[in-house]
C-alpha cells in the first residue's frame, strides 16, 4: 500500500510509529521552579552527536492546562534534564510514569522509584536505572504541527556527565545483554535488547571488493 501523510491512511491505527523502530525511551528527569520532581518517557528520543555529546527528545501532543507539558515547562524554567535508561525490568515502573497526572505529582514516588542525586544538574536520576545521563539544555526548538491545539517541540541538550553502574560494564564495555533496554515501537507496542551481534565497519576496499564479487 501507499499513502499520502496529509491524507487517511485507511488502517485501523496510524502505522507511522511503527515505521520509525526500534526508537529509544528518553525517560528525563527535571524539576520545575519550586523543586518538585517530574520522570516522564518520550519516544521520540536519540543521540544526535558526539563532539559534544547531544541528545534530542521530541515533546508533542497536547498542552497541558499550564499551556506545556510538564516536561518541557521545566527544561525552560531550568535548562536542566537527566536521561534515565529504561530497562526490562523497570518497564511497569516507566510505564506508570507516562500516566498524565497533575503537575505536583512526584512521578518517580509515584512508579516507587528511589531518587538519587546527580553531579552536575539538579533534577534527581532513578536509583534504580543502570544508566543516566545529566543534560544541560542547548536549544529548544518550536516545530511545525498540523493541530492548532497541539504543539511539537524539540529539546536538544549536551550531556555533561554520565553515570553507569559497574554491574552493567563486561571488560569495560557496557554489556547491553546485562542492561536489557526496552524500546518503543507502534502502538501499544515495545522490545527488548536480549540478543547482541557485532559487524564491524568495511574499509573502502573491502566494501568495493566485496561489491564486485
Amino acid at each position: 500500500m501507499f499513502y499520502r501523510t496529509d491524507q487517511n491512511h485507511g488502517l485501523p491505527h496510524d502505522p507511522l510509529k511503527s515505521c520509525i523502530v526500534p526508537r529509544p525511551i528518553g525517560w528525563l528527569t527535571t524539576l520545575d521552579g519550586e523543586g518538585r520532581v517530574n520522570l516522564a518517557p518520550f519516544s521520540f528520543f536519540n543521540g544526535v552527536a558526539s563532539d559534544p555529546p547531544l541528545v534530542v527528545a521530541g515533546i508533542g501532543g497536547a498542552p497541558a492546562p499550564a499551556g506545556m507539558k510538564d516536561t518541557l515547562a521545566n527544561c525552560r524554567a531550568t535548562g536542566e534534564f537527566v536521561v534515565n535508561m529504561a530497562t526490562w525490568d523497570l518497564r511497569e515502573a516507566m510505564n506508570l510514569t507516562s500516566a498524565a497526572v497533575a503537575a505536583d505529582v512526584d512521578e518517580m514516588a509515584l512508579a516507587g522509584l528511589t531518587p538519587a542525586p546527580s553531579e552536575l544538574v539538579a533534577p534527581p536520576r532513578v536509583a534504580e536505572s543502570p544508566i543516566h545521563m545529566e543534560c544541560k539544555v542547548h536549544e529548544i526548538l518550536d516545530m511545525p504541527c498540523t493541530d492548532p491545539d497541539s504543539r511539537n517541540t524539540m529539546v536538544i541538550g549536551q550531556i555533561v556527565g554520565i553515570h553507569i553502574d559497574d554491574s552493567v560494564l563486561t571488560d569495560g564495555l557496557i554489556d547491553m545483554a546485562k542492561v536489557r533496554p526496552i524500546a518503543r515501537l507502534g502502538y501499544m507496542d515495545y522490545t527488548v535488547v536480549d540478543k547482541v551481534f557485532t559487524m564491524h565497519r568495511p574499509s573502502a576496499e573491502q566494501a568495493l571488493k566485496s561489491a564486485a564479487g
